[in-house]
């Protein structure tokens, strides 16, 4: 093991939550913070320079949602509540009982719920590159949509993700950055989701509605999201900023929808500089 391992590495495991076993990692001492990621994804889709530099700072939990990953996958019906319950589960079975609390894109939207529901347990909130949900939401693109709901079923994993490669990155960042896109491929098949619990993850986000009640957060709140994002677009992290009282909003030039990707250094001094 490397001395950069031994540092950011303190555990990985299971752990019985509701009616799950979730599949987690702990990197780094300090304050903790929880990472929730978006549809789809899991923990080996954070950037490494992202892991690398929250752990220096924090005790940095990493998770695949219910679903994804090495998490338990039940084909049942997912909800936004039922996955921030199960953050919640998390934090409790891992005795973290109060966190900075980040998510990205689906994330995002857990995140809200978790806060909303349980203002006790987040110190700070980080909500990157998602939306409020609902109809004061600014819409999916239709040209990203086609690639978000097509059917997953009989399709290589490696073809689900190349064809999702052009909404989460912007095009510059793939044109100059082949080595990085080739990585980022790498560690999303090292456990992909099937497309049984896409299907529910997706349509369990897709039925959040979150915009009334943002006005009950008393959480300080960063907002940060990059102007070439084509998932959900910028728009959407200034209508959030409007409707949490007193947060902060940074939007990022040329950086898209996995904004700690493509602008890792200024993307991660901001937030670590909210978190301090």
């Amino acid at each position: 093991m490397s001395s950069q391992e031994e540092q950011t590495t303190i555990k990985t495991g299971k752990v019985k939550v509701n009616d799950i076993n979730m599949y987690y990692e702990i990197h780094g001492d300090g304050f903790p913070l929880v990472m929730i990621h978006g549809f789809a994804a899991n923990l080996d889709w954070w950037p490494p320079y992202l892991i690398d530099e929250v752990s220096k700072n924090f005790k940095t939990l990493f998770f695949d949602n219910r679903g994804a990953g090495r998490t338990d996958k039940p084909d049942i019906e997912y909800s936004i509540k039922g996955m921030a319950d199960d953050t919640l589960g998390l934090m409790d079975a891992l005795k973290i009982e109060r966190a900075h609390v980040l998510g990205i894109s689906m994330g995002g939207l857990i995140a809200q719920e978790l806060v909303l529901n349980y203002p006790e347990r987040v110190e700070k909130l980080v909500l990157c590159s998602t939306t409020c949900g609902g109809a004061k939401a600014i819409p999916i693109p239709p040209e990203a949509m086609q690639i978000v709901i097509r059917d997953r079923e009989g399709l290589p994993q490696e073809e689900i993700i190349q064809n999702w490669i052009p909404i989460l990155f912007s095009e510059d960042f793939i044109k100059n950055n082949p080595e990085f896109i080739e990585d980022f491929i790498r560690r999303a098949l090292i456990a992909p989701i099937p497309p049984y619990s896409a299907k529910r993850q997706l349509l369990g986000s897709s039925s959040s509605r979150l915009a009334r009640r943002l006005k009950n957060v008393n959480t300080p709140t960063l907002v940060i999201h990059g102007k070439k994002d084509i998932i959900f677009t910028p728009q959407n992290a200034e209508i959030l900023a409007k409707l949490i009282p007193e947060a902060k909003a940074s939007i990022f030039d040329n950086i898209g929808h996995l904004i700690f990707s493509e602008g890792p250094e200024i993307v991660v001094k901001t937030l670590l500089d909210f978190l301090k």
